[in-house]
């Protein structure tokens, strides 16, 4: 095909360039629902974007031995990426275009059927799906690239808004109520925090966590410490607490501590003390994933971890000089006993044994300390030392 055949297309192409857009335009707008409102993309932006997607197509027909530009497709595919669009419904734009193009030409070279029409048709055709493949690559890439970097931001932010509630990070413009707004949190919901330890430095113990939890209609979000992988969730209904703890459960190589529910989002930081320090428990219980008790005793021990060591010291400190296996055993069996409301069949189920072991350690416990879980002051002390040394726990971990 001579030089003058391909300009007299071309020439002809771009004098039907104002047509084609409107059909381009109308199509996309008549198929695809995305673009029926201006939500995501402007009327006028998306002509203009068609107009500069077919004109680019239209300069690599004119000059089929440059090098393309990519610059126009690639910033399509970010605006969009931008903007919300999903890309199934970006990428179908693009093939209307090339389609109602595709189909202008044939029907011209219909009504001239000479053997050096169609031949020039034949060789326009394998120009434009050559371009119409690099053109669907780089819009592809820009907006998944774009998309990638959205989502890292997003993230960090979210990240960022987390730490505000952990911390209880109060500055000008925002603090914890307001981090709890941004994160998406019902502003009636109940909140709990999450403490995993992470199985790797800074490697998730939770992955996918969010998604999962999403699933159940709980917000979510987190952030990831050298040691930690904490997450404040939003519960979704009163009942949502047994759900989310099965959904924690899924993660047989985690260890977890989860706080009890709060309103206030001030309440954060203290929440994910508690979660440290039901973490801290489960290095030495068979339990992966521990919630540390709502119980008011437990809330006032907190409140003062010097107090919390020096009850424990006072109410425990017979137990804490047994041997080590010795004392993790009658430990562990304390804190299961009263995290299971003081019932022997429920902790022996949960250690693995018979009731009688359990309360055969229960009458140990009294015998060491001098206090029985029959007489009801006696029973806080012990209840307020094993809280206690939960907290204890936890502040010797950090100190480590």
């Amino acid at each position: 095909m001579s030089q003058a055949d391909r300009d007299e297309g071309i020439a002809w192409v771009e004098h039907q360039l104002p047509g084609l857009i409107e059909k381009v335009y109308a199509r996309s707008v008549e198929t695809l629902p995305v673009y029926q409102d201006e939500k995501h993309v402007a009327t006028g932006e998306l002509r203009r974007s068609i107009e500069d997607n077919l004109r680019f197509l239209v300069r690599a027909l004119r000059h089929p031995g440059k090098p393309l530009d990519l610059a126009v497709p690639e910033q399509t595919g970010r605006r969009r990426a931008h903007q919300g669009v999903p890309l199934p419904e970006v990428l179908q734009v693009y093939r209307i275009g090339f389609g109602i193009l595709w189909g202008a030409l044939v029907e011209r070279a219909s009504q001239n059927p000479r053997t050096e029409v169609l031949t020039r048709l034949l060789d326009t055709s394998t120009r434009i799906w050559t371009v119409a493949e690099e053109h669907a690559t780089a819009v592809t890439e820009a907006y998944r690239a774009t998309t990638a970097e959205i989502l890292i931001s997003q993230e960090h932010r979210r990240a960022a808004l987390v730490e505000v509630l952990l911390t209880g990070h109060v500055s000008k413009d925002a603090g914890p109520w307001e981090a709890a707004s941004l994160l998406g949190f019902p502003a009636d919901a109940d909140l709990v925090v999450v403490a995993a330890q992470t199985n790797e430095v800074a490697a998730e113990s939770l992955p996918g966590i969010a998604r999962r939890l999403a699933e159940l209609g709980c917000v979510s979000g987190w952030r990831l410490t050298p040691a930690l992988q904490l997450g404040v969730i939003a519960l979704a209904r009163p009942d949502a607490m047994d759900e989310v703890l099965e959904t924690l459960r899924g993660y047989p190589a985690a260890r977890v501590g989860v706080s009890p529910p709060f309103p206030a989002r001030t309440d954060a930081p203290r929440a994910l003390r508690l979660a440290r320090a039901a973490l801290a428990t489960t290095a030495r219980s068979a339990t992966k994933v521990r919630v540390f008790s709502a119980s008011p005793i437990a809330a006032m021990i907190a409140a003062d971890p010097h107090e919390a060591e020096r009850l424990t010291d006072d109410v425990l400190g017979p137990v804490l000089h047994l041997a080590e296996s010795d004392r993790d055993v009658i430990l562990e069996t304390l804190e299961t006993y009263i995290d299971t409301g003081g019932s022997a069949a429920d902790a022996a189920a949960l250690l693995h044994c018979h009731p009688n072991t359990v309360r055969y350690r229960l009458r140990r416990i009294e015998e060491l300390t001098g206090r029985s879980f029959t007489r009801p002051n006696d029973m806080a002390e012990l209840a307020a030392a094993a809280y206690g040394l939960e907290l204890t726990r936890i502040a010797q971990h950090r100190g480590a």
